[in-house]
C-alpha cells in the first residue's frame, strides 16, 4: 500500500446472498417445484397409479440437485475469490476465480456512491465513476450494478453489514482530497517490472 494510505475496511461478499440475488437459487427451486406439481397433475389426469405418478415426478430430483449444487458452488467460489477493500484514497475490487483481476477506483473518480440493504443485513454499494475509460460490464460481472450497460457502475455486492460499510465509505469520501485524480482501471496483475494491462470494453 502506498505511503500515507490506510486500509479502512476489507471484506468478501456473502455466499448465500450471492446465491439468492445473483444466481437466483430460490427462483430455480421454485421452477423445479412447479415442474413437479405439473408432472403429478398430468399423470393423475391420465389416471396413472399414484405410485407410478410419484416415481415419475421424483425423477426431477436429480436435475434439481445438480442445479442446486452448481449454483451454490458458483456462489461459494465467487465469494471466496473476491475481496473488497476501502482505503483512505480508493476502493479496490479484487476478483476472478480463473483469471485474478483488480479494479482500482480512486476517490477522485467517484461521482457518487449509494447503498441498498436487504433483510439479511447484507447490501450492495454501487459506485458511479467519472473515468473517461469505459469499463466492461461482462468483464466486471457480477461486481457491477445490474442493467447499467452503457454507464457501467462497479458495485460491492452482497456485502455483510452493508450499512456500516456504507458509513465507512461515506466518511472516507468526505475526507478525501486528491489534487490529481487517478483513472479507474481494470488490471490483470503481471510480474514486475511489466506494466499492468488495462482492460476496457471493445
Amino acid at each position: 500500500m502506498p505511503k500515507g494510505e490506510r486500509l479502512l475496511w476489507q471484506g468478501r461478499p456473502d455466499a448465500w446472498a450471492l446465491a439468492i440475488r445473483v444466481f437466483h437459487i430460490r427462483l430455480v427451486a421454485a421452477y423445479f417445484a412447479l415442474l413437479f406439481v405439473v408432472r403429478i397433475a398430468m399423470r393423475l389426469s391420465a389416471q396413472e397409479p399414484w405410485g407410478a405418478t410419484m416415481a415419475g415426478a421424483a425423477r426431477l430430483a436429480i436435475p434439481f440437485a445438480i442445479a442446486m449444487v452448481l449454483l451454490g458452488g458458483l456462489a461459494w467460489l465467487y465469494g471466496r475469490t473476491t475481496r473488497y477493500s476501502i482505503t483512505s484514497r480508493r476502493v479496490l475490487l479484487q476478483f476472478g476465480a480463473v483469471l485474478p483481476m483488480t479494479l482500482n477506483v480512486p476517490f477522485g473518480e467517484v461521482a457518487s456512491a449509494a447503498v441498498k440493504t436487504y433483510g439479511d443485513d447484507t447490501g450492495d454499494l454501487p459506485l458511479a465513476v467519472t473515468s473517461k475509460q469505459r469499463l466492461a460490464f461482462l468483464l466486471l460481472w457480477p461486481h457491477v450494478r445490474p442493467w447499467h450497460l452503457t454507464r457501467v457502475e462497479p458495485m460491492l455486492r452482497c456485502v455483510p453489514a452493508a450499512t456500516k460499510v456504507a458509513e465507512i465509505l461515506g466518511a472516507a469520501l468526505a475526507q478525501a482530497s486528491s489534487a490529481t485524480p487517478e483513472p479507474a482501471d481494470c488490471m490483470m496483475p503481471l510480474p514486475r517490472p511489466a506494466q499492468p494491462v488495462v482492460a476496457t470494453a471493445a
